[in-house]
């Protein structure tokens, strides 16, 4: 008797024609259209191109007070002439020689106190303690102190940008500190990284995403702040060689009360042009030689 057992044979069984599959186009040549609606920047501008294109469509049929709501025509001329004669730019030079004082300074700060987070409790506790009671602070509400502190100047808004800078980047960076993995630690420690070596090499490189988003963060903050701040007080920064008082919060202001409508929203939008110029252009590059560049993000 065979020990084999049992095998349920299957029969044969040979299925029909099911004719061609359509699996679509493998691979194929883009189209113009294609190619053209695939860029982020073309797909951000048509956007733009139907605001201002509906803007412009709404003044002229609603019949709506310049007072309240020019036409986008008469603003991009308002704009131009601020630029050609009113010395737009320099007052745009003016807010951001300001900016940029008071960003670097908290740019300084925020990297002494996260560092000091990581290399000690007592560091920690401080920052914890220090961001949980000012970073809810509008920085706005500093400008009472400010103006008794520093008088009416540029040392009173470089004052304000201080706050709108240190709390959100020194809060990311500690979190991105927190968040890289304890297998990358044992392999800086292994390496014989200590102090600031051990942060500058390892740390930074491993949390540069959120420090990155912590940079952004505060700049945007610092920028609405400044804008904010000149809105009361920017007409006593002064530029004598080229003939231009105050900065754009400033222009804003002045045109508001001259009732020059147009160049109000000119000056709005100059605001809007420096954003996005900062944030797709400057922190763009920055995030595509270093994170994308890395793998740590997708491109």
């Amino acid at each position: 008797m065979s020990n084999v057992p049992n095998v349920l044979v299957r029969s044969e069984f040979e299925a029909d024609e099911i004719g061609k599959a359509e699996t679509g186009d493998v691979a194929r040549k883009l189209t113009l259209f294609e190619r053209i609606s695939d860029m982020n920047s073309v797909r951000k501008l048509s956007i733009l191109v139907l605001v201002i294109v509906a803007w412009e469509i709404y003044t002229r049929l609603s019949g709506v007070s310049e007072l309240i709501l020019p036409k986008f025509s008469a603003t991009a001329e308002a704009l131009y002439q601020a630029v050609m004669s009113e010395q737009l730019l320099a007052m745009v030079w003016n807010s951001m020689t300001v900016l940029v004082t008071g960003y670097a300074i908290g740019l300084a700060i925020a990297t002494l106190l996260t560092t000091a987070a990581t290399m000690s409790r007592f560091g920690n506790d401080v920052l914890s303690t220090l961001t949980a009671m000012l970073n809810p602070l509008p920085a706005i509400a500093l400008l009472p102190l400010a103006l008794l502190w520093f008088g009416l100047g540029a040392d009173a808004i470089i004052f304000t940008l201080l706050h709108s800078v240190i709390w959100p980047v020194a809060l990311n960076a500690h979190v991105g500190f927190m968040s890289v993995s304890e297998t990358q630690r044992m392999v800086g420690r292994n390496y014989g990284l200590k102090g600031l070596v051990y942060v500058g090499k390892l740390l930074i490189p491993a949390a540069f995403p959120q420090i990155l988003m912590g940079l952004k963060i505060g700049w945007a903050y610092a920028w609405r702040t400044l804008i904010a701040a000149e809105l009361v007080f920017g007409g006593s920064i002064s530029d004598t060689s080229e003939g231009a008082s105050g900065g754009l919060g400033w222009f804003i202001f002045a045109n508001q009360m001259d009732l020059q409508i147009a160049h109000v929203f000119a000056g709005l939008f100059t605001v809007i042009l420096v954003g996005v110029f900062v944030e797709n252009v400057i922190f763009n590059a920055i995030e595509n030689r270093t994170v994308r560049r890395w793998g740590m993000q997708a491109r």
